[in-house]
């Protein structure tokens, strides 16, 4: 599926290679900032003098410019390539249909096909958009973050851990769980499109035979039923973010806590370890939000995924399908 998929990438290949690149570059910078201002706090409690700090702050200023104009570029290309391979993968599952007989049209129907040229696509750029710079920023801003808090203290480091295999099996289950009902989510669409599409070819016969309170009915019952189910699903989806906020802060206390005796007790960490501790803790949290929405998108794409691949590999039942002659202008 994935392969196929990627073949709709083509000439925007090289704009979706520098995306993550230009995101490590932002992640190596920010992880930078953070650790040279635990320093510039030690320094300060020790009373040194401002004119002395001043090379360090230029240092600081710079990195952090540095690294805007990696997030900048990395938005130009993400967005570049993620809607060049919206439009390619439009192109070519239009260009498939094209092909079909009535018998592989009426396999489908004109209401999923529909539905997967417009809504399954935009789900698909979606996910691809947050795959090549979401996805990518987030596990390496979390793994940089854990390096340098293991770099900074071990031992408050190890509470981590325990919170990282504590979520990967509560976001798992929920995956589970809500790539099931999104699927069916999909074939919702189907049915409210089909209802919409007979309205409007048959609205004559509707009118003669006066059935417009039953179709009424039948376009209400379509919409409850998809609403019915997108609510289950974003009720699931949405525990993510409390269960991950109740563990990164619980984190934070427990850094807060034992940090201080650290400091107070024996003096093996400094209050600039404890700050700088503090900033990269914020920033895992960022990041298992960030990974909790891709998640969320690539189970929500994966459907439409699997949805539109099945239209690509249809084979026509045509004797002799021809490829349209006709190309679509930029």
């Amino acid at each position: 599926m994935i392969k196929t998929l990627m073949g709709s990438i083509r000439d925007y290949m090289k704009v979706t290679i520098a995306t993550p690149l230009l995101v490590l570059g932002e992640v190596i910078c920010q992880m930078m900032i953070p650790f040279i201002t635990a320093d510039m706090i030690d320094a300060i409690k020790d009373g040194t003098a401002v004119t002395e700090m001043l090379p360090t702050a230029g240092l600081l200023v710079l990195i952090a410019l540095t690294s805007l104009a990696f997030g900048a570029a990395a938005g130009i290309t993400c967005s570049h390539a993620s809607c060049g391979f919206a439009k390619n993968l439009r192109r070519d599952l239009f260009y498939k249909i094209q092909t079909f007989s009535f018998a592989n049209i009426d396999e489908f129907s004109s209401s999923s096909l529909v539905t997967r040229l417009t809504t399954d696509i935009n789900n698909v750029q979606q996910a691809f958009m947050m795959a090549i710079r979401i996805a990518v920023r987030s596990p390496l801003s979390l793994i940089f973050s854990f390096a340098m808090c293991m770099y900074i203290n071990m031992e408050l480091s190890l509470t981590f851990l325990i919170a990282l295999a504590f979520l990967v099996v509560v976001i798992g289950t929920i995956m589970v769980i809500t790539l099931k009902i999104f699927s069916q989510v999909f074939r919702r669409y189907d049915d409210l499109n089909a209802s919409v599409q007979e309205n409007l070819t048959g609205i004559r016969v509707v009118k003669a035979y006066v059935r417009e309170d039953h179709e009424n009915k039948k376009f209400c019952d379509a919409t409850d039923n998809l609403k019915k189910m997108s609510v289950h699903a974003e009720r699931l989806v949405i525990m993510n973010q409390p269960v991950m906020q109740f563990t990164v802060y619980t984190c934070i206390l427990l850094i807060s806590w034992i940090g201080a005796k650290m400091i107070v007790g024996n003096g093996s960490m400094t209050t600039g370890d404890l700050m700088s501790l503090f900033t990269y803790t914020m920033q895992i949290l960022m990041s298992l939000m960030m990974i909790s929405m891709v998640f969320v998108m690539v189970t929500m794409a994966s459907s439409s995924a699997k949805r539109i691949v099945e239209v690509l590999d249809e084979k026509s039942s045509l004797t002799n399908p021809e490829q349209p002659i006709y190309e679509v202008k930029d």
